[in-house]
């Protein structure tokens, strides 16, 4: 007799709107209304790393995710939108408190948001006006801070059950203090470099790689490189997209739902369907190597760009199964659906990954597609906009006014607010900087209308520093017209200057 796996009831549950995961622990409520009108559903999806020139919706080459574009041609594009943070934590935080980071100062890989943000997150807002509030992430990064919102949350999954292995115990031993403790157990792990963490180090790998080697073992087939991880975590898409689907048929109206799936962040795990998709022999011609280059071989990024792709290929599919979903089931004719990142991925220069002060366009510029209840038409809106810009534009939505110290603007297409042609957007990385002082090692870009201005400060060899480039002429980012272009560039620098008191206060 074959057994009903873990996936099997998630798939059987889905079609089961009347069932609910968790059970009595999700707290029901009546449907929110203003008056005569019920408040629309929110879902945003955020698909890590994942960069909008690797999408041919934004003009990339290779057809890497066509229930994509199934999906925009009822949906606003946004052609020119950016992340404030070329990681996630920064990323992310900007996303869900509407600010940049020189503001929440979520900052550093393990940074949290400042205290005075508890109270100022998409959650917090939303569930005062009524709605029922659903998060979850597999990137603990994200997981960390969204700790801190938890107040505000009616059901925060925790990683570990959409996981098949999640080995770190701090989140379930230490729920109040999640973010010291999930941190304090990755160094004595072996992720630091300290000589304290070596007696626990080898066991530990052991034991992990003989658990991840039984996972791949029973599902070799499927995903020929090895099942989807990171960090000993180990997970399937198709899993989470399951679980989506029952929350989706469950959840009390109105909802606001914040789902972070890591698929593309590397390693680069595809499914068997997408691995070779694109054994064309493509690759764009090389760039210079930038100052502030890793050293990565021509070749290597060459293999990490396909590979790449193969993965948004992968979680492109799973998105088209939780479209069909939605569509099938009347959920796009009553909720706003957006589809992001937290940040992009970076295959030049002598670059891979985002770990890197390089603030180059594959990085920062992000997919932005939103779905209004009941939209049947593309639109597309071309002039810059930031990640800061969806708190504002969802507060809108509800009824609620933008708060003061909320420095987003309402997105252009989806609130009845018009483009501003003159705006500049920013994007911080300030890693090497502590969060309570001042910013002091950092790359900061600014865009505005066809130009961009990035600044670095604080690198050795490569200190205050400044790069310009106009994207229009110069998409490719190849020709630094910062000394010949001195009018434009002194009107953006006086700009990047203004926001100087907040990149340099004490916190």
């Amino acid at each position: 007799m074959q057994t009903l796996t873990r996936r099997d009831l998630l798939k059987l549950l889905a079609v089961l709107p009347s069932v609910s995961l968790h059970g009595p622990t999700t707290r029901q409520r009546p449907l929110a209304q203003q008056g005569d009108r019920q408040l629309p559903n929110i879902l945003i999806l955020v698909f890590d790393a994942f960069s909008a020139h690797h999408v041919p919706l934004y003009g990339y080459r290779r057809p890497t995710t066509p229930n994509l574009l199934r999906f925009a041609d009822r949906a606003t594009v946004f052609h020119s939108h950016y992340s404030a943070g070329s990681f996630t934590t920064s990323g992310t935080a900007s996303l869900l408190t509407g600010t940049y980071p020189w503001s929440h100062r979520a900052v550093n890989l393990q940074s949290t948001v400042l205290d005075e943000f508890r109270d100022r997150s998409i959650f917090k807002l939303l569930g005062d006006e009524g709605y029922y509030r659903l998060a979850y992430t597999h990137n603990m990064l994200a997981s960390s801070f969204l700790n801190q919102f938890r107040s505000a949350i009616d059901n925060f999954t925790p990683t570990k059950d959409l996981c098949l292995q999640d080995p770190y115990v701090s989140q379930w031993m230490f729920e109040k203090d999640f973010t010291p403790a999930i941190h304090a157990e990755g160094l004595l792990r072996g992720r630091g470099e300290t000589s304290s963490s070596l007696f626990l180090y080898v066991p530990y790998r052991f034991w992990v790689s003989h658990l991840e080697r039984r996972l791949n073992a029973q599902n070799g087939d499927l995903f020929p490189r090895g099942l989807p991880t990171l960090e000993d975590r180990v997970f399937l898409l198709e899993d989470a997209v399951d679980w989506t689907m029952l929350k989706l048929g469950a959840m009390p109206r109105p909802f606001l739902a914040y789902l972070h799936f890591l698929p593309p962040h590397d390693p680069y795990h595809a499914r068997k369907d997408c691995v070779g998709r694109f054994a064309d022999g493509w690759a764009p011609a090389p760039k210079p190597t930038h100052p502030l280059s890793d050293g990565v071989s021509e070749e290597d990024l060459i293999n990490y760009r396909r590979e790449y792709d193969e993965h948004i290929a992968y979680a492109d599919a799973e998105f088209g199964r939780l479209f069909d979903f939605m569509e099938a089931n009347g959920i796009l004719d009553t909720t706003y659906v957006i589809v992001t990142s937290d940040h992009g991925e970076l295959f030049e220069r002598g670059i891979w990954e985002h770990v890197t002060p390089c603030l180059f366009e594959p990085l920062i510029r992000i997919p932005l597609i939103i779905s209004k209840p009941g939209q049947r038409v593309q639109r597309n809106v071309y002039t810059p906009t930031s990640c800061v810009d969806i708190l504002p534009t969802l507060l809108q939505v509800a009824g609620i006014p933008r708060p003061e110290w909320c420095e987003g603007e309402v997105l252009p297409s989806v609130g009845d607010h018009p483009a501003e042609a003159d705006r500049a957007v920013y994007c911080v990385d300030a890693k090497g900087s502590s969060r309570f002082g001042p910013l002091t090692k950092r790359t900061v870009s600014l865009i505005r209308d066809r130009y961009k201005l990035i600044h670095y400060l604080g690198y050795p060899d490569y200190d205050d520093v400044y790069e310009m480039y106009d994207l229009n002429d110069d998409p490719e980012e190849l020709r630094n017209i910062y000394s010949s272009r001195r009018g434009i560039a002194s009107d953006l620098k006086a700009l990047l200057n203004e926001k100087s008191v907040q990149l340099n206060r004490q916190v």
